[in-house]
């Protein structure tokens, strides 16, 4: 069956993944776990009465937040380590809107970014849009599946996106303005977003504002899915 699938659909070969992309892979995993962690204890501090308890919650507290800065620390000592992801977080962070933890995110957790369309990308993060049709009934449109921790990193780029990048300001405002849904025109600056870090990294460059040239977020990926 396995192989019926492959000589019908003959799917693209997944390289396997380097060492170095597999170690950093891990760290941006275990720093979200960490984060995690301490979103719980700092929730716990607030209900916690009991002195004693609240002590014990606050010197995990401060113990969970020494853990994530160490592991700031080895991740950007790794990436830093690779000169090619180090030059593709430069044009990552160059974009307004991507900080350090989106862009390491993406580096770590979506290696096909530069190498695949970004619809293809979309679908892999989950913020391409499904139908749920049945007949001639039209269902609404949905995002599902996808890689959970991208997914959440590039949302959260977008809310930033949507207050300091010009071109994701005026795209929330025009879907706003056609009386989308705040939330549903949040994943759509998330999917566009991802659209020009995917044509930067294509094409080798940094964010250019749009006031001053031609922005580069408009081009065509070169490469197609």
């Amino acid at each position: 069956m396995l192989a019926h699938f492959g000589e019908a659909l003959q799917p693209l070969p997944k390289p396997l993944a380097s060492e170095h992309q597999e170690a950093l892979s891990d760290l941006v995993h275990r720093r979200s776990q960490v984060i995690e962690m301490l979103n719980s204890e700092q929730r716990r501090r607030h209900s916690a009465r009991n002195r004693t308890a609240q002590a014990d919650i606050d010197t995990h507290i401060d113990w969970l937040k020494q853990r994530v800065k160490a592991l700031d620390a080895e991740i950007d000592q790794l990436r830093q380590a690779d000169e090619t992801r180090q030059q593709r977080y430069e044009w990552l962070t160059s974009v307004p809107g991507v900080g350090r933890v989106v862009a390491t995110t993406l580096l770590a957790l979506l290696p096909e970014l530069g190498q695949l369309s970004t619809k293809r990308l979309a679908s892999l993060v989950g913020v391409a849009p499904f139908n749920f049709d049945s007949g001639k009934l039209r269902g609404k449109r949905h995002i599902v599946g996808g890689r959970a921790l991208v997914r959440s990193t590039l949302y959260m780029s977008a809310l930033v996106a949507i207050q300091h990048n010009p071109v994701i300001i005026a795209f929330y405002q025009r879907l706003l303005s056609a009386g989308k849904p705040k939330k549903v025109a949040l994943i759509a600056c998330a999917h566009k977003l991802l659209g020009i870090l995917n044509a930067l990294v294509t094409q080798g460059q940094s964010w250019r504002d749009p006031k001053d040239t031609e922005p580069a977020q408009t081009a065509t990926p070169a490469t197609s899915g």
